[in-house]
């Protein structure tokens, strides 16, 4: 670890060891993971909570890896419903729709910090989080929540040499993003639309891909992969077997972007990784 990071650290130590009590929203990214296990090392396991708001955005996988990383660290696990899919303004998909998803599980988190007494509520933005692109943290803003990783100049690639550091399993996770983030700005958002996104990226993943973003547009996917997953799918019969798989699972059409992967895709939604 580089004397910088070293010292990043030790502000986010000391910014979380300030509270008697931390409840941190764990979404299953890498992000909120190494805020997680540097809470623990902070206030110990005992003081610390992980809270995963579960809701049609939240695909199985990162549930599953949110269960994984609070059972390593030892910590008391609490999967709580959020229900934004009930808002219109969400279901509307405008561009705002992660500040009213972050506005409702923060909600959801105040009333468990308040059950718990002296608890405060951190999430996992980053230096690299723009507010200006990031309408999930003016929610944040409003509710008071901490983001000790951006305060102390956490950056992205500083997440994944303090993930090594803590022998995170998922040091090397892609990004990760909420199952909404794969639809255009101005496509409602639907519980239908969520299932068949998370069960088209299962469907790539089980070919060997790793860094997949299945954007739904209506009878069209189209597909976003890193450099080498282009370069594979261009191969005969695994192109097939890509487009075989996401036909299963109720796409007409099957578009490769040669662009490869960005986060937000191009024309849709901002996807923070939290």
């Amino acid at each position: 670890m580089t004397e910088i990071l070293a010292a990043k650290k030790q502000r986010v130590l000391h910014a979380l060891a300030c509270h008697e009590q931390i409840i941190v929203a764990l979404s299953g990214g890498v992000d909120s993971a190494v805020l997680l296990g540097l809470a623990v090392e902070a206030l110990g396991s005992q003081s610390v909570v992980a809270a995963t708001g579960v809701s049609p955005s939240l695909a199985a996988a990162d549930l599953a890896d949110a269960r994984r990383v609070a059972k390593q660290f030892g910590v008391r696990h609490l999967e709580v419903a959020t229900d934004e899919i009930r808002l219109p303004e969400y279901r509307a998909n405008r561009g705002d729709r992660c500040y009213h998803c972050r506005s409702e599980l923060f909600g959801v988190l105040a009333g468990l910090a308040q059950r718990l007494g002296r608890a405060v509520i951190a999430y996992g933005a980053v230096a690299d989080d723009a507010p200006e692109e990031r309408p999930g943290m003016r929610a944040a803003d409003e509710r008071g929540v901490l983001a000790p990783l951006l305060d102390a100049g956490v950056r992205k690639e500083d997440v994944r040499a303090l993930a090594r550091s803590l022998g995170l399993a998922l040091a090397e996770k892609p990004a990760a993003a909420c199952l909404a983030s794969r639809l255009p700005v101005g496509e409602s958002v639907t519980r239908s639309a969520l299932r068949q996104v998370e069960r088209a990226e299962a469907a790539v993943r089980s070919l060997g891909f790793e860094q997949v973003r299945v954007r739904h547009h209506g009878p069209l996917a189209r597909l976003e992969l890193d450099e080498a997953g282009i370069a594979r799918i261009l191969q005969g019969e695994l192109r097939r077997d890509v487009a075989r798989a996401l036909r299963s699972v109720g796409y007409r059409f099957v578009t490769v972007d040669l662009d490869g992967y960005r986060p937000g895709g191009a024309g849709l939604a901002h996807e923070p990784e939290a």
